[in-house]
């Protein structure tokens, strides 16, 4: 493929001295990268990555997943692996990205034996996108039948709703003589959702998804549209966009927290969502379970961290916002139990049963539990309205990143012939992502949603994390990824990063992998089992992500030269142009890399050429004389 570095050669730059290498306002920024792109605001990168990792998740898993582990007490488990696997593999992720300017598939410039890590990311990222637009499909649909002054799901007696249908109105309003059995009943909104939005008694199972749903496939094809729009011009639109989808959010979920917490028996939900059961901390399942979380939450090798990171300039703080981000998250997920537990309470109160029965997780949760709650309260479509706004502002900036990591991905590896097209090769890519999406939209749809959740990003995507921690700590090494990050940012990554990049991270999520193998549970989906077909479909789409890494080994090795051993040894190597890719900044050994600059001391050609010398240049002085050093120790022993 065309080196990116050719393109600076062909316009000789002559930069006024008085520019700082540093500065991206001279003549210096506008040599390639400009094609690539950059984000164009301060915050752009930082409220990307907020709207990134906070999502659907963090609404409707970990409110959940707290309270089945041991309640308040899980937060211990949950802070300690947010610290051992979940920031050190945050930050891994970012300055590889930031360093090289390069998407998900380039980056492996840096060990090209490995290629097929970032293969392997791309396919899972495809799967995700395609299912997790159809949950925004879903929302779109709710958010539309709030725009009414009677919610659909509120009563019963509507063709969708069968004898078992029970009207929690019926039981308040008290005329019951006799106390009413609700075990066999089921909620009007939960056949709303199964029998009228699902239409899912028309599927006997996942072999025979039957018609298509038009409203929802035109839902589909709604939010399809939108993140077209948003991603139109790549990081310069979807980063205007995230001002909003990112922000906005907070705003609703506060307002739905002061709501919850006033309600009548809302501190009943909280308590059960808060009382520590610290018995549970021996259990190595509710370590497994907040280290799940983290993984998922945070949205680690999913190639978007990656891609937001490569837009950034050379110098970009990605430190400090690393910390922002992770923590940030993290307080998000609580709030949101708060907000989610507090209207459980007022439920369980309003129908007499304990809060248990009614907490439930993920889709149960969003489409069934919460908006029977809110058929409860007065103004009710208002709140139906903001609730599923929230979901939909959460969901919409997860989206724009896995679908910003598929484009880049592809157009880092093809600049030349994509780079112009972008906008036509993304239109591409969503109209083939909603054509494989419209299985969804049928009456047994959501059985292949569930196997899609299932098995498209789990042990496949543990696999890809692990060997990108192996390849840069082994492979790369820990000295040479220390130094560039010095280079970067001014400094070295403490003894608590290399220990986690080393040792814990990579550990923790073998445990992880193992874990889930072992514990491997067939999907389901309510009372449904899916056939062994339908196992073996779900297993093969994880094991095909794990593949792309030895078949890429294989490609690698037959582009090189010499024996077996040899070639692996070249094919792990990075490349030649391999380092920062604006030329101001290839200080220190990534000079010697730059074509026509063989001089045997490379940072005095750089600083003759551009002049002056800034903080990262001291920096580069200090990395060059860290090298000598090591080269006359070597040369001694």
């Amino acid at each position: 493929l065309p080196s990116p570095l050719p393109c600076s050669l062909a316009q000789p730059v002559t930069p006024d001295l008085l520019v700082s290498p540093s500065s991206q306002d001279g003549d210096l920024g506008s040599e390639c990268p400009e094609d690539r792109g950059n984000w164009t605001g301060r915050l752009d990168f930082l409220l990307s990555c907020i709207g990134y990792c906070v999502g659907l998740g963090n609404v409707w898993r970990f409110p959940y997943r707290a309270y089945t582990n041991g309640g308040g007490a899980f937060l211990v488990p949950y802070f300690i692996m947010l610290a051992i696997c979940g920031i050190p593999i945050f930050f891994m992720e970012l300055s590889l990205g930031q360093f090289s300017s390069l998407g998900p598939l380039a980056v492996w410039k840096i060990s090209p034996l490995f290629k097929g890590v970032g293969m392997g990311t791309i396919l899972i990222v495809s799967l995700v996108a395609i299912y997790y637009n159809m949950i925004i499909a879903y929302v779109l649909f709710y958010l539309f039948a709030s725009l009414t002054s009677d919610l659909p799901w509120q009563h019963c007696g509507n063709w969708w709703n069968t004898d078992l249908c029970l009207d929690h109105h019926v039981i308040k309003a008290g005329n019951t003589t006799f106390p009413v059995n609700i075990t066999n009943t089921v909620s009007p909104s939960e056949e709303y959702w199964s029998r009228y939005v699902l239409h899912i008694q028309g599927s006997s199972g996942i072999g025979d998804p039957g018609r298509i749903r038009w409203n929802l496939c035109l839902c589909l094809l709604l939010s399809w549209t939108i993140v077209y729009l948003c991603i139109l011009k790549g990081v310069k639109s979807s980063g205007k966009v995230v001002y909003f989808t990112a922000t906005f959010p907070y705003l609703i979920l506060v307002m739905l927290l002061i709501r919850g917490v006033t309600l009548e028996g809302a501190w009943k939900g909280i308590q059960f969502y808060l009382t520590p059961q610290f018995d549970h901390l021996l259990s190595s399942k509710v370590w497994i379970e907040a280290a799940l979380q983290i993984f998922y939450s945070l949205g680690v090798g999913f190639g978007g961290l990656l891609t937001f990171a490569s837009y950034n300039t050379f110098h970009q703080n990605i430190y400090r916002d690393t910390f922002i981000v992770t923590l940030g998250n993290a307080i998000t997920s609580i709030l949101a139990g708060f907000a989610i537990f507090s209207v459980l309470g007022y439920m369980s109160q309003e129908l007499g049963v304990p809060v248990n029965q009614v907490a439930k997780a993920g889709p149960g949760l969003a489409f069934v539990v919460y908006p029977q709650a809110m058929t409860m309260l007065p103004l009710s479509p208002f709140w139906s309205f903001l609730f599923f706004f929230m979901l939909l502002t959460l969901g919409l900036d997860s989206q724009f990143a896995f679908m910003e990591t598929i484009v880049t991905a592809v157009t880092d590896e093809f600049p030349y012939y994509l780079r112009p097209k972008k906008a036509s090769f993304s239109a591409v890519i969503c109209i083939a992502l909603f054509l494989m999406g419209l299985i969804l939209t049928t009456e047994g749809g959501m059985y292949w949603l569930v196997l899609l959740d299932d098995y498209s990003a789990g042990f496949g995507l543990m696999v890809v994390v692990i060997t990108t921690c192996l390849v840069v700590t082994r492979v790369y090494g820990m000295k040479r990824f220390c130094r560039d990050i010095h280079m970067m940012l001014g400094f070295k990554p403490g003894p608590y990063f290399r220990a986690c990049w080393m040792v814990l991270s990579p550990a923790t999520m073998m445990a992880l992998l193992v874990y889930n193998i072992v514990k491997y549970q067939p999907s389901e989906y309510g009372s449904y089992r899916f056939p062994t077909w339908a196992e073996v479909l779900g297993i093969l789409m994880g094991v095909l992500s794990c593949l792309m890494i030895p078949l890429g080994m294989v490609v690698a090795v037959l582009r090189e030269e010499g024996t077996l051993w040899e070639r692996v040894q070249q094919a792990s190597q990075p490349t030649v142009d391999w380092g920062p890719s604006l030329e101001e900044n290839r200080t220190g050994m990534y000079v010697a890399s730059l074509a026509g600059s063989q001089s045997p001391k490379p940072l005095m050609v750089h600083m003759r050429k551009y002049g002056g010398i800034t903080s990262y240049e001291n920096t580069a002085i200090e990395v060059d004389r860290e090298m000598e050093e090591e080269d006359e120790e070597e040369s001694m022993m």
